[in-house]
Protein backbone atom coordinates (compact mmCIF):
# COMPACT_ATOMS: atom_id res chain seq x y z
CA UNK A 1 0.00 0.00 0.00
CA UNK A 2 1.23 3.16 -0.68
CA UNK A 3 0.91 5.91 2.31
CA UNK A 4 1.21 9.33 2.70
CA UNK A 5 1.97 10.18 6.23
CA UNK A 6 1.10 13.93 6.95
CA UNK A 7 1.86 15.61 10.39
CA UNK A 8 2.75 18.85 11.35
CA UNK A 9 5.64 16.95 13.80
CA UNK A 10 7.59 13.55 13.72
CA UNK A 11 10.68 12.58 15.23
CA UNK A 12 13.46 12.89 13.73
CA UNK A 13 12.40 16.08 12.59
CA UNK A 14 10.45 18.00 15.23
CA UNK A 15 8.93 16.98 18.57
CA UNK A 16 6.62 19.06 21.09
CA UNK A 17 5.40 15.87 22.65
CA UNK A 18 3.71 12.45 22.09
CA UNK A 19 2.16 13.27 18.35
CA UNK A 20 5.82 13.01 17.07
CA UNK A 21 7.13 9.60 18.87
CA UNK A 22 3.94 7.93 17.56
CA UNK A 23 4.16 9.72 13.57
CA UNK A 24 7.60 8.55 13.36
CA UNK A 25 7.36 5.47 15.20
CA UNK A 26 4.68 4.23 13.36
CA UNK A 27 5.67 5.42 9.74
CA UNK A 28 9.20 3.50 10.29
CA UNK A 29 7.15 0.53 11.40
CA UNK A 30 4.55 0.80 7.78
CA UNK A 31 7.69 1.26 6.00
CA UNK A 32 9.31 -2.07 7.79
CA UNK A 33 6.00 -4.48 7.13
CA UNK A 34 6.29 -3.32 3.18
CA UNK A 35 4.24 -0.43 2.69
CA UNK A 36 5.40 2.48 0.93
CA UNK A 37 5.34 5.56 2.74
CA UNK A 38 6.20 9.06 2.67
CA UNK A 39 6.23 11.53 5.37
CA UNK A 40 5.45 15.09 4.97
CA UNK A 41 6.42 17.79 7.68
CA UNK A 42 6.64 21.25 7.22
CA UNK A 43 10.48 21.97 7.25
CA UNK A 44 11.41 23.57 10.68
CA UNK A 45 14.65 25.19 11.32
CA UNK A 46 15.16 22.08 13.33
CA UNK A 47 13.49 19.45 10.90
CA UNK A 48 16.38 20.74 8.52
CA UNK A 49 19.22 20.36 10.70
CA UNK A 50 17.85 16.90 12.09
CA UNK A 51 17.84 16.35 7.74
CA UNK A 52 20.87 16.85 6.88
CA UNK A 53 21.36 16.66 3.09
CA UNK A 54 17.87 17.18 1.36
CA UNK A 55 17.32 16.71 -2.38
CA UNK A 56 15.38 20.23 -3.19
CA UNK A 57 11.59 19.51 -5.69
CA UNK A 58 9.96 21.57 -8.19
CA UNK A 59 8.57 24.80 -6.41
CA UNK A 60 5.15 25.19 -5.70
CA UNK A 61 2.74 28.47 -5.91
CA UNK A 62 -0.61 28.20 -3.76
CA UNK A 63 -2.75 30.76 -3.58
CA UNK A 64 -2.88 31.94 -0.21
CA UNK A 65 -4.31 35.65 0.61
CA UNK A 66 -4.19 38.33 -2.12
CA UNK A 67 -0.67 36.14 -3.51
CA UNK A 68 0.33 32.89 -4.09
CA UNK A 69 2.61 31.51 -1.12
CA UNK A 70 5.69 29.61 -2.60
CA UNK A 71 7.65 26.78 -1.34
CA UNK A 72 8.88 23.28 -2.33
CA UNK A 73 9.50 19.94 -0.79
CA UNK A 74 12.74 18.61 0.14
CA UNK A 75 13.50 15.35 0.28
CA UNK A 76 15.18 13.33 2.69
CA UNK A 77 15.32 9.61 4.19
CA UNK A 78 14.88 8.24 7.42
CA UNK A 79 15.59 4.32 7.45
CA UNK A 80 12.97 3.13 4.91
CA UNK A 81 10.83 6.58 5.02
CA UNK A 82 11.04 8.95 2.07
CA UNK A 83 10.46 12.38 4.16
CA UNK A 84 9.12 15.33 1.81
CA UNK A 85 9.83 18.66 4.21
CA UNK A 86 8.02 21.92 2.79
CA UNK A 87 10.04 24.62 2.90
CA UNK A 88 8.60 28.33 3.01
CA UNK A 89 10.94 30.53 5.23
CA UNK A 90 8.43 32.95 5.63
CA UNK A 91 5.51 30.14 7.35
CA UNK A 92 8.56 27.82 8.90
CA UNK A 93 11.15 29.03 9.29
CA UNK A 94 10.68 30.62 12.85
CA UNK A 95 11.91 29.49 16.47
CA UNK A 96 8.53 27.28 17.61
CA UNK A 97 6.06 25.13 15.93
CA UNK A 98 2.91 26.80 16.71
CA UNK A 99 4.23 29.46 19.08
CA UNK A 100 6.47 32.05 20.82
CA UNK A 101 6.45 33.10 24.11
CA UNK A 102 3.37 30.95 24.84
CA UNK A 103 1.37 32.60 21.88
CA UNK A 104 0.61 31.20 19.19
CA UNK A 105 1.26 32.68 15.84
CA UNK A 106 -1.56 34.60 14.37
CA UNK A 107 -0.89 32.98 10.89
CA UNK A 108 -1.58 29.52 11.99
CA UNK A 109 -4.38 29.51 9.41
CA UNK A 110 -2.43 30.56 6.45
CA UNK A 111 0.75 27.95 7.33
CA UNK A 112 -1.34 25.34 7.93
CA UNK A 113 -3.61 25.86 5.17
CA UNK A 114 -0.35 26.01 3.34
CA UNK A 115 0.87 22.69 4.24
CA UNK A 116 -2.15 20.86 3.26
CA UNK A 117 -2.43 22.34 -0.23
CA UNK A 118 1.05 21.84 -1.11
CA UNK A 119 0.66 18.25 0.39
CA UNK A 120 -2.21 17.62 -2.02
CA UNK A 121 -0.73 19.76 -4.79
CA UNK A 122 2.78 17.40 -4.56
CA UNK A 123 0.57 14.31 -4.84
CA UNK A 124 -1.12 14.99 -7.88
CA UNK A 125 2.73 14.43 -9.44
CA UNK A 126 2.31 11.60 -12.00
CA UNK A 127 2.77 8.48 -9.99
CA UNK A 128 2.66 10.24 -6.76
CA UNK A 129 -0.76 9.46 -5.52
CA UNK A 130 -1.03 7.61 -2.71
CA UNK A 131 -3.93 5.29 -1.73
CA UNK A 132 -4.12 6.66 1.67
CA UNK A 133 -3.63 9.89 3.38
CA UNK A 134 -3.06 9.38 7.36
CA UNK A 135 -3.58 12.72 8.26
CA UNK A 136 -2.40 13.95 12.38
CA UNK A 137 -4.47 16.43 14.50
CA UNK A 138 -5.81 19.88 13.68
CA UNK A 139 -2.79 20.75 11.56
CA UNK A 140 -3.94 18.64 8.59
CA UNK A 141 -7.50 18.56 8.81
CA UNK A 142 -8.01 20.22 5.86
CA UNK A 143 -6.19 17.59 3.58
CA UNK A 144 -9.38 14.99 3.70
CA UNK A 145 -11.47 17.98 3.13
CA UNK A 146 -10.26 19.02 0.61
CA UNK A 147 -9.64 15.73 -1.23
CA UNK A 148 -13.32 15.38 -0.57
CA UNK A 149 -13.57 18.67 -2.56
CA UNK A 150 -11.86 18.01 -5.37
CA UNK A 151 -11.00 13.98 -5.46
CA UNK A 152 -11.05 13.78 -9.36
CA UNK A 153 -8.09 13.22 -11.48
CA UNK A 154 -4.84 12.07 -10.22
CA UNK A 155 -6.24 11.35 -6.46
CA UNK A 156 -9.69 9.77 -7.70
CA UNK A 157 -8.33 6.91 -5.98
CA UNK A 158 -7.09 8.27 -2.84
CA UNK A 159 -9.04 7.87 0.44
CA UNK A 160 -8.38 9.47 3.93
CA UNK A 161 -7.58 8.40 7.91
CA UNK A 162 -7.53 11.43 10.28
CA UNK A 163 -6.48 10.77 13.59
CA UNK A 164 -7.30 12.33 16.89
CA UNK A 165 -4.26 12.81 19.11
CA UNK A 166 -5.70 15.33 21.37
CA UNK A 167 -8.98 16.65 21.09
CA UNK A 168 -8.46 19.70 23.29
CA UNK A 169 -6.61 20.95 20.08
CA UNK A 170 -8.82 21.90 17.44
CA UNK A 171 -7.16 24.83 15.46
CA UNK A 172 -10.38 27.09 15.18
CA UNK A 173 -9.86 30.27 13.70
CA UNK A 174 -12.23 33.45 12.64
CA UNK A 175 -14.26 32.76 9.64
CA UNK A 176 -12.44 35.04 7.56
CA UNK A 177 -10.03 32.44 7.92
CA UNK A 178 -11.98 30.18 5.32
CA UNK A 179 -10.33 32.38 2.66
CA UNK A 180 -7.28 30.81 2.79
CA UNK A 181 -8.65 27.10 2.84
CA UNK A 182 -9.30 27.03 -1.00
CA UNK A 183 -12.37 25.13 -0.23
CA UNK A 184 -16.03 25.31 -1.75
CA UNK A 185 -17.69 27.99 -0.36
CA UNK A 186 -20.60 25.13 0.82
CA UNK A 187 -17.83 23.66 2.81
CA UNK A 188 -18.49 26.61 5.35
CA UNK A 189 -21.73 25.37 7.29
CA UNK A 190 -22.88 23.78 10.29
CA UNK A 191 -22.61 20.20 8.34
CA UNK A 192 -18.69 21.17 7.22
CA UNK A 193 -16.27 22.91 8.73
CA UNK A 194 -18.01 26.04 10.32
CA UNK A 195 -18.30 25.93 14.18
CA UNK A 196 -19.75 28.25 16.50
CA UNK A 197 -19.41 30.66 13.04
CA UNK A 198 -15.24 29.68 13.13
CA UNK A 199 -13.22 27.99 11.02
CA UNK A 200 -12.72 24.54 12.40
CA UNK A 201 -9.46 22.48 10.84
CA UNK A 202 -9.70 19.53 12.94
CA UNK A 203 -13.97 19.34 12.55
CA UNK A 204 -12.45 19.79 8.95
CA UNK A 205 -10.91 16.59 9.36
CA UNK A 206 -13.86 14.76 11.91
CA UNK A 207 -16.50 15.48 9.22
CA UNK A 208 -14.39 14.85 5.66
CA UNK A 209 -12.13 12.05 6.59
CA UNK A 210 -12.90 8.71 4.97
CA UNK A 211 -12.15 6.97 8.41
CA UNK A 212 -11.06 8.16 12.21
CA UNK A 213 -8.92 7.35 14.48
CA UNK A 214 -7.68 7.83 18.29
CA UNK A 215 -5.34 6.74 20.53
CA UNK A 216 -6.94 4.19 22.88
CA UNK A 217 -9.90 2.17 22.88
CA UNK A 218 -11.50 4.02 25.78
CA UNK A 219 -10.59 7.55 24.95
CA UNK A 220 -12.93 7.11 21.64
CA UNK A 221 -15.55 5.99 24.20
CA UNK A 222 -14.80 9.52 25.91
CA UNK A 223 -14.60 11.99 23.48
CA UNK A 224 -18.18 10.53 22.16
CA UNK A 225 -19.54 12.02 25.45
CA UNK A 226 -20.42 15.69 26.81
CA UNK A 227 -17.84 15.49 29.46
CA UNK A 228 -14.59 14.95 27.47
CA UNK A 229 -15.87 15.66 24.05
CA UNK A 230 -14.84 19.03 24.09
CA UNK A 231 -17.79 20.61 21.91
CA UNK A 232 -17.27 17.75 19.37
CA UNK A 233 -19.32 15.08 21.02
CA UNK A 234 -22.23 15.29 18.82
CA UNK A 235 -19.94 15.31 15.64
CA UNK A 236 -18.25 12.44 16.80
CA UNK A 237 -21.34 10.65 17.69
CA UNK A 238 -22.64 11.05 14.25
CA UNK A 239 -19.86 9.08 12.67
CA UNK A 240 -19.10 6.63 15.48
CA UNK A 241 -19.44 4.05 12.79
CA UNK A 242 -16.05 5.44 11.40
CA UNK A 243 -14.27 5.87 14.50
CA UNK A 244 -11.54 3.26 16.12
CA UNK A 245 -9.95 3.70 19.05
CA UNK A 246 -6.33 2.01 18.33
CA UNK A 247 -3.75 1.98 21.37
CA UNK A 248 -1.06 3.80 20.89
CA UNK A 249 2.40 1.52 20.74
CA UNK A 250 5.98 2.09 21.70
CA UNK A 251 9.25 2.25 20.00
CA UNK A 252 11.33 -0.38 22.14
CA UNK A 253 14.13 0.23 20.02
CA UNK A 254 14.30 3.79 20.91
CA UNK A 255 13.10 3.33 24.27
CA UNK A 256 15.66 0.41 25.98
CA UNK A 257 17.52 0.99 29.05
CA UNK A 258 19.71 -1.57 28.48
CA UNK A 259 20.87 0.45 25.04
CA UNK A 260 20.15 3.92 26.60
CA UNK A 261 23.42 6.11 25.92
CA UNK A 262 21.71 9.00 28.63
CA UNK A 263 22.30 6.63 31.48
CA UNK A 264 25.49 5.62 33.09
CA UNK A 265 24.67 2.40 34.20
CA UNK A 266 22.08 0.51 31.34
CA UNK A 267 19.83 -2.46 32.80
CA UNK A 268 17.53 -4.77 31.58
CA UNK A 269 15.29 -7.91 32.54
CA UNK A 270 18.16 -9.69 34.33
CA UNK A 271 19.75 -7.46 35.70
CA UNK A 272 17.25 -4.78 36.43
CA UNK A 273 17.55 -4.09 40.04
CA UNK A 274 21.09 -3.20 40.44
CA UNK A 275 20.67 -1.16 37.47
CA UNK A 276 18.10 0.85 39.01
CA UNK A 277 19.44 1.05 42.17
CA UNK A 278 22.94 2.62 40.36
CA UNK A 279 20.75 5.03 38.09
CA UNK A 280 18.95 6.31 41.20
CA UNK A 281 21.95 7.14 43.02
CA UNK A 282 23.19 8.87 40.28
CA UNK A 283 20.40 10.83 39.66
CA UNK A 284 20.03 11.54 43.45
CA UNK A 285 23.57 13.10 43.30
CA UNK A 286 23.17 14.70 39.86
CA UNK A 287 19.53 16.62 41.90
CA UNK A 288 21.36 17.42 45.06
CA UNK A 289 19.22 14.96 46.43
CA UNK A 290 20.03 12.10 49.93
CA UNK A 291 21.70 9.82 48.16
CA UNK A 292 19.88 6.29 49.37
CA UNK A 293 18.59 4.19 47.15
CA UNK A 294 16.06 2.51 50.04
CA UNK A 295 14.11 5.83 49.92
CA UNK A 296 10.92 5.65 47.26
CA UNK A 297 11.88 8.25 44.04
CA UNK A 298 9.02 9.48 42.65
CA UNK A 299 9.90 11.03 38.71
CA UNK A 300 7.05 13.19 36.70
CA UNK A 301 7.95 14.17 33.05
CA UNK A 302 5.39 16.17 31.36
CA UNK A 303 3.93 19.47 29.94
CA UNK A 304 2.83 21.58 33.12
CA UNK A 305 -1.07 21.73 31.84
CA UNK A 306 -3.90 21.83 33.99
CA UNK A 307 -4.83 18.93 31.79
CA UNK A 308 -1.74 16.67 33.27
CA UNK A 309 -3.18 16.83 36.33
CA UNK A 310 0.65 17.42 38.37
CA UNK A 311 -1.32 20.73 40.67
CA UNK A 312 -2.71 17.74 42.32
CA UNK A 313 0.74 16.44 43.42
CA UNK A 314 1.12 19.60 45.09
CA UNK A 315 -1.85 18.19 47.73
CA UNK A 316 -1.06 14.85 47.77
CA UNK A 317 3.11 14.99 47.68
CA UNK A 318 3.95 16.17 51.11
CA UNK A 319 2.72 13.34 52.77
CA UNK A 320 4.97 10.96 51.44
CA UNK A 321 7.54 13.62 51.51
CA UNK A 322 7.23 13.60 55.10
CA UNK A 323 7.96 9.46 55.17
CA UNK A 324 11.33 10.22 53.41
CA UNK A 325 10.22 9.89 49.57
CA UNK A 326 11.71 11.83 46.62
CA UNK A 327 10.03 13.92 43.90
CA UNK A 328 12.03 14.76 40.40
CA UNK A 329 10.24 16.57 37.69
CA UNK A 330 11.01 17.50 34.37
CA UNK A 331 8.83 20.04 32.82
CA UNK A 332 7.63 23.31 31.66
CA UNK A 333 4.11 24.99 30.63
CA UNK A 334 2.40 27.45 32.39
CA UNK A 335 3.79 29.93 34.09
CA UNK A 336 1.79 29.87 37.72
CA UNK A 337 2.57 25.73 37.30
CA UNK A 338 6.25 26.74 37.07
CA UNK A 339 6.25 29.11 39.78
CA UNK A 340 4.37 26.12 41.81
CA UNK A 341 6.48 24.36 41.46
CA UNK A 342 9.82 25.86 41.81
CA UNK A 343 8.23 27.32 45.32
CA UNK A 344 7.80 23.38 46.31
CA UNK A 345 11.19 22.36 45.40
CA UNK A 346 12.76 25.50 47.42
CA UNK A 347 10.64 24.39 50.35
CA UNK A 348 11.83 21.01 50.17
CA UNK A 349 15.29 21.18 48.91
CA UNK A 350 16.40 17.41 50.66
CA UNK A 351 13.55 15.86 48.36
CA UNK A 352 12.13 17.53 45.51
CA UNK A 353 13.92 18.95 42.59
CA UNK A 354 12.24 20.52 39.53
CA UNK A 355 14.42 20.90 35.79
CA UNK A 356 13.13 23.89 34.48
CA UNK A 357 12.29 23.25 30.28
CA UNK A 358 12.51 19.85 28.95
CA UNK A 359 16.13 17.78 28.56
CA UNK A 360 15.84 14.69 27.35
CA UNK A 361 18.99 13.16 28.61
CA UNK A 362 18.17 14.21 31.83
CA UNK A 363 14.33 12.87 31.55
CA UNK A 364 15.44 9.54 30.60
CA UNK A 365 17.91 9.15 33.50
CA UNK A 366 14.60 10.16 35.51
CA UNK A 367 12.50 7.07 34.25
CA UNK A 368 15.67 4.78 34.69
CA UNK A 369 15.85 5.97 38.17
CA UNK A 370 12.10 5.97 39.83
CA UNK A 371 10.38 3.88 41.85
CA UNK A 372 7.22 5.30 40.71
CA UNK A 373 6.19 7.53 37.41
CA UNK A 374 3.26 10.47 38.65
CA UNK A 375 1.00 10.53 35.60
CA UNK A 376 -2.69 11.89 37.22
CA UNK A 377 -3.79 13.33 34.19
CA UNK A 378 -7.74 14.63 34.01
CA UNK A 379 -7.83 13.33 30.58
CA UNK A 380 -5.00 11.40 28.90
CA UNK A 381 -5.95 10.26 24.68
CA UNK A 382 -3.40 7.72 25.30
CA UNK A 383 0.00 8.91 26.94
CA UNK A 384 3.40 7.70 26.41
CA UNK A 385 5.17 8.58 29.60
CA UNK A 386 3.20 5.45 31.73
CA UNK A 387 4.83 3.01 28.93
CA UNK A 388 8.15 4.86 28.98
CA UNK A 389 7.81 4.22 32.22
CA UNK A 390 7.19 0.81 32.34
CA UNK A 391 9.67 0.13 29.59
CA UNK A 392 12.57 1.34 32.45
CA UNK A 393 10.86 -0.45 35.67
CA UNK A 394 8.85 2.22 36.94
CA UNK A 395 5.38 1.62 38.34
CA UNK A 396 2.65 4.24 37.05
CA UNK A 397 0.46 6.03 39.48
CA UNK A 398 -2.00 7.42 37.41
CA UNK A 399 -5.95 8.32 37.26
CA UNK A 400 -8.33 6.00 35.54
CA UNK A 401 -8.85 7.90 32.13
CA UNK A 402 -8.48 7.27 28.39
CA UNK A 403 -5.29 5.45 28.04
CA UNK A 404 -3.74 5.39 31.15
CA UNK A 405 -7.37 2.92 31.89
CA UNK A 406 -6.27 0.97 29.02
CA UNK A 407 -2.87 0.46 29.87
CA UNK A 408 -2.42 0.47 33.91
CA UNK A 409 -3.76 -2.09 35.85
CA UNK A 410 -3.53 -2.13 39.99
CA UNK A 411 -5.25 -5.54 39.64
CA UNK A 412 -4.23 -8.47 37.64
CA UNK A 413 -6.94 -9.10 34.68
CA UNK A 414 -7.54 -11.20 31.36
CA UNK A 415 -6.00 -8.00 30.16
CA UNK A 416 -2.66 -8.56 32.27
CA UNK A 417 -0.73 -9.11 35.20
CA UNK A 418 -0.32 -5.84 37.47
CA UNK A 419 1.60 -3.04 36.80
CA UNK A 420 0.44 -0.03 38.56
CA UNK A 421 -1.73 1.77 40.60
CA UNK A 422 -4.70 4.27 40.11
CA UNK A 423 -6.47 6.79 41.18
CA UNK A 424 -10.40 6.68 40.15
CA UNK A 425 -10.56 10.11 39.40
CA UNK A 426 -8.17 13.09 39.08
CA UNK A 427 -8.74 14.80 42.39
CA UNK A 428 -6.91 14.70 45.54
CA UNK A 429 -8.52 12.06 47.90
CA UNK A 430 -8.32 9.06 45.38
CA UNK A 431 -4.82 9.79 44.46
CA UNK A 432 -3.65 9.86 47.83
CA UNK A 433 -5.25 6.85 48.38
CA UNK A 434 -3.48 5.16 45.18
CA UNK A 435 -0.35 6.89 46.65
CA UNK A 436 -0.06 5.79 49.62
CA UNK A 437 -0.74 1.92 48.25
CA UNK A 438 1.62 2.43 46.37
Amino acid sequence: MRIAFVASEAVPFAKTGGLADVVGALAAQMAARGHEVRLYVPAYPCALRAAGETEPGPELAVPIGASPARGRFLRSRVGGVEARLLECPAYFGRPGLYQEAGRDYPDNAERFAFFCRAVLEDCRAPGAAPDVFHCHDWQTGLVPALLAAGRDGALAGSSSVFTIHNLAYQGNFPAAAFAVTGLPAAAFSPAGLEYHGNVGYLKAGLVYADGLSTVSPEYAREIQTEELGMGMDGVLRGRAGSLRGILNGLDVDAWDPARDAALLRRYGPRDWEEGKKACKRELQGECALEQNVGELLIGAVARLDPQKGLDLGLQVLPEALARGAQFVLVGQGRPDLERAFEDFAHANPRNVHFHTGFDDGFARRVYAAADLFLMPSRFEPCGLGQLIAMRYGALPLATRTGGLADTVRERASAAGPANGFLGERAVPAPLAAALARA
